[in-house]
């Protein structure tokens, strides 16, 4: 890894705004395909269900998950689907190729976007529920495609707010139903490594990149509640902060666990890369340079 880790400036961020963005989790329009299917739309289904990378996966793709990658396909978001990145309890990712709208948006010659759809079959949605009740972005939700709906909702306006407070995740595309399209981060098909995977050459110089996100992000109101190495990745002299699904608001009951459980976490780690400090010293520098809007 590099020295200078490539932190983003802070002064070329746009303000994250005083308003929370309202997040809607009724029928969208690939529900209303899904019930009433056109011959487009089952020629579609067919290609992706025959493709030899969807076959193990098969479970995920309900059909209004089709439905979902049908429209972002008929708005420029993809061209044609690659393989599969990463398989998780919650959620599968796969890449794709950027149609003409996702590569304007990223201003970039780079082909390939990532494509995370979440399973309305989540068994652990219980845990899902945790991080959204008590967030002002969301009512009391109801049944498990409700609750799985509003998460992939949330990942995506949780992108949308860390970046414009400066923090280097993945830029979000576009979110249909269960399905979540945004920037890929890796070169050609294969992701970028995780910090657990690579050397961390300057540990100093890389604790206090996280730490400067950490204090970003709820500079813009948001704890994101899962941090450790496992969810940031190393890419072209930048760390980056993935799966943000779950951050909660500073409004939540539970933010101040969240940040206390993710400062242990970053500290043991780096504690481990040969940087001294602990959870309390971050949590304690956090409470003295941040300054969280109301």
């Amino acid at each position: 890894m590099e020295d200078g880790y490539g932190l983003l400036d802070q002064s070329q961020a746009e303000e994250p705004g005083d308003e929370w963005e309202e997040i809607d989790v009724s029928d969208t329009e690939a529900d209303q395909i899904a019930r009433k299917r056109d011959r487009e739309f089952n020629e579609f289904r067919k290609r992706i269900k025959d493709a030899d990378q969807f076959k193990v996966a098969e479970s995920v793709f309900d059909e209004a998950t089709f439905a979902a990658l049908y429209r972002l396909v008929q708005g420029g978001i993809i061209d044609a689907f690659g393989g599969p990145v990463s398989t998780g309890k919650e959620a599968n990712v796969y890449t794709a190729r950027a149609g003409k709208h996702a590569q304007e948006e990223l201003e970039t010659d780079d082909t390939e976007i990532a494509v995370k759809i979440y399973r309305i079959s989540a068994s652990d949605f219980t845990d899902m529920r945790d991080y959204l009740v008590g967030d002002p972005r969301f009512e009391e939700l109801g049944d498990k495609k409700r609750i799985v709906l509003a998460w992939t909702r949330k990942e995506f306006a949780n992108l949308k707010r860390a970046r414009k407070a400066g923090v280097r995740v993945p830029q979000p595309l576009a979110v249909e139903r269960n399905v979540l399209a945004m920037e890929f981060i890796g070169k050609g098909t294969s992701r970028a490594k995780r910090l657990d995977e690579v050397n961390v050459e300057n540990p100093q110089t890389a604790y206090e990149v996280v730490r400067e996100y950490i204090r970003r992000l709820y500079d813009a109101g948001l704890v994101h509640g899962d941090l450790s190495e496992y969810n940031l990745l190393f890419h072209r002299g930048q760390i980056v902060v993935i799966d943000v699904g779950q951050a909660v608001t500073i409004h939540h009951p539970n933010a101040e666990e969240f940040l206390k459980r993710d400062c242990e976490n970053i500290a043991s780690f780096f504690s481990r890369q040969g940087y001294s400090v602990t959870g309390n010293e971050l949590v304690s520098y956090l409470r003295e340079h941040a300054d969280p809007y109301p």
